[in-house]
């Protein structure tokens, strides 16, 4: 495993995106444990489209048209679903936090989040041949480790990105004018997010 795949898969998981931006929201609505399962749920659903690379199922998404389009319309959907919840949802950015989600309904929150996002499934077909020896007789242990190795950094990194959120609604708690427009800003964040995948050409 070469030094140009772990430096490009950390670069590339450290990136803002929709599970970054859900693990961040929950840490600092609910906390570090919370934050937690909701990084182990973004890792889990990288899991389908880990095993479509593998597998080579992810080929169906450029000759299926209508699995593409469905796939992407849900995960819209679901955005903007986690959009409208965050938007009216106050009780979790109170300091009091009144009331909470389940460790479970998170990490299935989160989980959702990258299931039906239709792109990772491209993306690791496009990301993970780059590093692989096409010589090598056991290609597809070779993508699986790969593949691995991206799901762990994920974890990690997702983990440190809770911790960092947690901490911060330590330090502003005092100050619920803040915590409101950060909730908003969440809020309108997967809200774009969520049409741009709708409106998205590929």
């Amino acid at each position: 495993m070469s030094w140009a795949f772990l430096v490009s898969a950390f670069l590339v998981v450290l990136m803002p995106g929709t599970g970054v931006l859900y693990t961040l929201a929950v840490g600092f609505s609910q906390g570090f444990r919370a934050s937690v399962a909701a990084a182990l749920g973004c890792t889990l659903g990288i899991v389908p489209a880990a095993l479509a690379s593998i597998v080579g199922l992810a080929a169906l998404f450029h000759t299926s048209a209508l699995a593409y389009q469905l796939i992407k319309y849900a995960g819209a959907a679901y955005l903007l679903y986690l959009a409208w919840r965050t938007w009216r949802d106050n009780s979790g950015f109170e300091v009091q936090d009144a009331q909470r989600q389940t460790l479970c309904a998170i990490a299935r929150n989160a989980c959702l989040i990258n299931v039906l996002n239709p792109k990772l499934s491209l993306f690791f077909m496009a990301f993970l041949p780059q590093f692989l020896d096409i010589q090598d007789a056991h290609v597809t242990f070779a993508i699986a480790k790969l593949a691995g190795v991206f799901m762990l950094m994920t974890l990690l990194v997702f983990i440190g990105y809770g911790a960092l959120a947690a901490q911060l609604k330590r330090q502003i708690a005092a100050r619920p004018s803040l915590i409101r427009w950060i909730k908003n800003s969440f809020a309108l964040t997967l809200s774009y997010l969520g049409l741009r995948l709708a409106f998205s050409k590929q």
